[in-house]
């Protein structure tokens, strides 16, 4: 972990089986399979996802920016 990770707090999460499944029903708002896996891991883990892309919107997360 980096010195900046450390400084803020930042976590490296790791994608779990539970993340995996749960693609499977998740709506096509956003096409990017990344962005997807962030919008799954954001839900199950409760987390913000900090980006300015207003297309996470759809889903329900907090997003920060």
């Amino acid at each position: 972990m980096t010195k900046n990770m450390l400084l803020n707090n930042f976590e490296i999460r790791p994608i779990s089986e539970d993340h995996l499944a749960a693609l499977i029903d998740l709506p096509f708002h956003h096409k990017d399979p990344f962005d997807r896996m962030l919008v799954v891991q954001a839900l199950h883990e409760n987390i913000p996802i900090i980006s300015k892309d207003l297309q996470f919107d759809a889903y329900g997360v907090s997003r920060i920016w």
